[in-house]
């Protein structure tokens, strides 16, 4: 038996048993910062607004999250949630990768619109999410924006947009483009009606959202080191033969420049936003004997 023993040949490293081998870390448990790869777990990073507590890096925020964190709790109200695009050039793929961004979303489309209040205050609310399509702008994100801004003319409430977009959407070639001038002409229909409208600009906000109604506000706020712009660094520097900063298309950048009215922390920005709601709301005029 001790024979037996000394005869077998030993293992050189101790053995797991396979079921303990096969566990691990449970989906969704933690998440690693893209900026400064610290491991975070993501039930402390939902509780830090999606913001890295090492480094400050806001992280991309669904369109619920987003509602979630702005407007007073159960105040949201949404509107036209069954709006669905169609695909009017037969762009290969188009209809199978909408239902798949459907299907993995949630949503129907890239924006989501609706009413609530903020510090008690009614508002109109866009949320674009860049999961469907990369936030891209197509008709139907048009015509749900477009709607948006008439129900704020209608209820007299302030207009506030949430911006997170790749632009028009190719898919929709034209169509997508008219958009632009669609959301323009509607924001300037709110603007001769008084109401306040304001922007505020999230990573990444390019293309033709950035060129039309995301750079209309009355007040143009963004998230801090937001991607902003119409075209890519790349072609910018081939076009005029110049090497950009680094920090070019940036939101603190476009501060700097003149372009936005002020970069908020997400933690302040409900904040921020139930200030200038306060400040602009209506009082009764007060004549004198």
């Amino acid at each position: 038996m001790i024979r037996d023993l000394f005869s077998k040949k030993r293992r050189k490293y101790a053995t797991i048993p396979s079921e303990q081998a096969k566990q691990e870390v449970p989906e969704g448990l933690m998440s690693k910062c893209p900026s400064c790869k610290s491991i975070i777990y993501i039930k402390e990073l939902r509780k830090n607004q999606m913001v890295c507590d090492q480094c400050q890096f806001h992280h991309r925020l669904s369109s619920s999250e987003r509602i979630e964190y702005t407007l007073d709790e159960g105040s949201f109200e949404e509107f036209d949630s069954n709006m669905i695009a169609k695909d009017p050039l037969n762009f290969p793929d188009y209809k199978e990768k909408s239902e798949s961004d459907r299907k993995k979303t949630g949503l129907n489309e890239a924006v989501v619109t609706g009413r609530g209040t903020i510090d008690d205050i009614g508002v109109i609310i866009g949320v674009m999410d860049a999961r469907f399509r990369m936030g891209s702008m197509g008709s139907v994100v048009g015509e749900k924006m477009s709607r948006a801004i008439q129900h704020a003319i209608d209820e007299e409430k302030p207009f506030i947009m949430f911006a997170a977009s790749g632009g028009a959407r190719m898919q929709e070639g034209v169509f997508s483009l008219m958009q632009m001038a669609k959301t323009s002409t509607a924001l300037n229909r709110l603007h001769e009606s008084g109401l306040l409208f304001i922007s505020i600009m999230t990573h990444p906000t390019t293309g033709g959202v950035s060129a039309s109604f995301a750079s209309l506000g009355d007040i143009n706020l963004a998230e801090p080191n937001a991607l902003i712009g119409f075209a890519g660094r790349r072609i910018i520097e081939q076009t005029i033969r110049q090497k950009l900063p680094d920090d070019f298309q940036t939101s603190e950048f476009l501060l700097d420049h003149g372009q936005l009215d002020q970069v908020v922390h997400r933690k302040e920005l409900k904040k921020t936003l139930g200030n200038i709601l306060s400040i602009h709301q209506p009082y009764p005029v007060i004549k004198e004997d």
